[in-house]
């Protein structure tokens, strides 16, 4: 027969919390405990780890509960972060064993922030350590405002009520200097299990809850169905067999709800339309969805949309864009953020190449002391800082939406930052635009000027670039164009993606290839229309941000954009749409036109 006591009870209520706590002060002994004592382990489980103890001739110790991996028990530290769950007559608690070796800060960024309340583990014979200081700050940065601090290991101070007081004073005055304002201070002895589920006649002088009724004392985060929607977009997901044209756009709902026919729009593309249909597998026909749920949903016009764009309702108060975001960074990496180098934002499931621009102040987080001239964001510290993203990006403040409001950052591919937004910044210079200033002002340009160039080869010079998706036909008709306007005397030329060698191989971060040959693509036709050239490239895919910086590196010469098949593009960007059935001959003739239209062609009849 199935042993069901340790499994949850989805009908109760449940709450999620974190436990932090420098290495050794007894965090997983804590967890250990409340498993042990409210009855919730696997049965035989408790009774399997002391006969394993024995077996090795080890003491026991209520840590083991947790640490299942061979190396974390080898080592005797917690090494991730670890979901276990328990109960009490009020609720049953989903614990978030948060590391706390100086290590593994970084997985507990991603532990906390699904975290609704914390308990803080500090050793009262070691006292308030530098990291229990940072768990401090964190959570709060992360706004867990429910804490509650457990003085643990008070056998070893002979539970001296002066030993805790001096701790309690300590840490609760920093805590105050960074505006959170803990619940309670519970003197404990997990190893003994005092003051852990029930209080303990080993401190009579202590008269306040044990932490098992400190746990039941929080209040459960009501599921914020009352803000406004936030529906990141995971995924979009396109059906084709027997007649199925569906479109299904995929997410978790972060915030508020969502109905069928509410009008939607998608950030940051700006793409506006209404919900035709709620989906889910396996499941009844439903008219309506909300946050905590993951769903799917059909779009009555069918617009492009990608992963990464925040749905919102148009009725309600959108999300903000764009590419300067002032935020609170807390800073892992094994080496410092600096200025100038590419990282990876992950914001809901947005994913774009970050830069750090700018370096407000910095903060210890242990000493609570600022730097206002820092030139790079040191491991540990936290630091109020500008960002700036490749493309736009949607997010809310952190104090108005915190699921949409914070973010982490990657280095290597590994998480390396985490913070949260507190301000979108307007009319900031980026960096392309810095880019191509300096350019300009260094190009060293002869009399020639682009007007004679253009008397000269009766044309003007310009970037064609044909897009769309993949497998339309796009080379076929470049190279098709190339020739005609090569037979009829112009100097064109067509370069093909596909032709890579932009520069040296080695010369590209290959994990920022698309990235990279965008900006080559830019600076190449750049150089090509500067010599009055008419050059063609195709590329698949391209979307309204990678537009804009290929326009913006070949200024101040012309782009012209021809797309085949499916429009993605936004802002009137298409200057020639053609369907995917058009045959050569007529595109040739309607690209000829545009040409000669915009005066690029000069002496071009009809």
């Amino acid at each position: 027969m199935q042993n069901t006591k340790h499994l949850k009870d989805e009908s109760r209520e449940q709450m999620n919390i974190v436990v932090i706590g420098h290495v050794d002060h007894g965090k997983s002994t804590v967890i250990g405990r409340l498993l042990a004592d409210t009855d919730s382990l696997p049965e035989g489980k408790l009774e399997d780890v002391k006969a394993m103890c024995s077996y090795n001739a080890r003491p026991f110790e209520y840590a083991f509960l947790l640490d299942a991996l061979k190396d974390e028990q080898a080592q005797g530290i917690t090494i991730d972060s670890a979901r276990c769950f328990f109960k009490s007559a009020k609720r049953e608690y989903i614990i978030i064993d948060a590391p706390g070796h100086i290590e593994f800060l970084k997985n507990m960024i991603s532990g906390a922030a699904r975290a609704e309340a914390g308990l803080l583990v500090i050793d009262a014979k070691e006292g308030v350590q530098e990291n229990s200081r940072r768990h401090g700050y964190l959570l709060n940065m992360l706004g867990i405002k429910q804490v509650v601090v457990l003085v643990n290991k008070m056998d070893l101070v002979d539970y001296s009520e002066d030993a805790y007081r001096q701790v309690e004073q300590q840490y609760r005055e920093f805590l105050n200097q960074i505006g959170t304002s803990p619940r309670a201070f519970i003197p404990v002895s997990a190893r003994d299990g005092v003051n852990i589920a029930q209080n303990s006649s080993e401190t009579p002088w202590f008269e306040g809850l044990s932490v098992l009724d400190a746990l039941d004392s929080f209040e459960k985060e009501p599921l914020p169905v009352d803000l406004p929607l936030r529906l990141p977009v995971q995924d979009v997901y396109k059906f084709t067999e027997e007649g199925d044209d569906r479109r299904i756009v995929a997410g978790r709902i972060e915030t508020g709800t969502l109905n069928i026919e509410d009008e939607v729009i998608f950030l940051p593309s700006g793409k506006r339309t209404k919900v035709k249909s709620i989906e889910g597998f396996n499941v009844k026909a439903q008219n309506t969805t909300k946050a905590g749920q993951s769903t799917g949903i059909t779009l009555e016009k069918q617009i492009y949309v990608t992963s990464g764009e925040l749905m919102c309702k148009v009725s309600q108060e959108q999300v903000s864009v764009g590419t300067h975001l002032k935020v609170n960074v807390f800073w892992m990496g094994r080496q410092p953020m600096v200025k100038g180098k590419r990282y990876k934002l992950k914001l809901g499931t947005a994913r774009v190449p970050v830069w750090l621009r700018d370096i407000v102040t910095v903060l210890d987080a242990s000493e609570l002391t600022t730097d206002s001239n820092r030139q790079q964001i040191e491991r540990h510290d936290v630091a109020e800082c500008v960002l700036e993203t490749l493309k736009p990006i949607a997010f809310d403040l952190n104090t108005n939406i915190a699921q949409t409001g914070r973010f982490v950052v990657i280095d290597n591919y590994e998480i390396a930052g985490g913070g949260v937004v507190l301000e979108g910044l307007q009319k900031q210079k980026d960096m392309t635009t810095e880019r191509v200033e300096q350019r300009e002002k260094n190009w060293e340009r002869s009399r020639i000027t682009p007007v004679n160039r253009a008397n000269r080869y009766s044309q003007r010079s310009t970037l064609v670039l044909i897009s769309g998706p993949a497998g339309v036909g796009k080379k076929q008709l470049a190279k098709a164009l190339e020739e005609d306007l090569f037979n009829s005397g112009r100097l064109v030329y067509y370069l093909g993606l596909a032709n890579r060698e932009l520069s040296f191989e080695s010369d590209i971060d290959v994990n920022n290839y698309r990235d990279e040959q965008i900006k080559r693509l830019g600076e190449v036709s750049h150089l090509f229309t500067d010599a009055g050239l008419i050059l063609i490239t195709t590329i698949s895919g391209l979307d309204n941000y990678e537009l804009d910086i290929i326009k913006q590196l070949n200024q101040p010469n012309d782009c012209r954009v021809i797309n085949i098949g499916e429009n993605i593009f936004t802002n009137s960007q298409i200057d020639l749409q053609l369907d995917e059935m058009t045959d050569t001959a007529d595109a040739l003739r309607q690209i000829r036109e545009l040409l000669a239209e915009k005066k690029y062609i000069i002496e071009y009849y009809l």
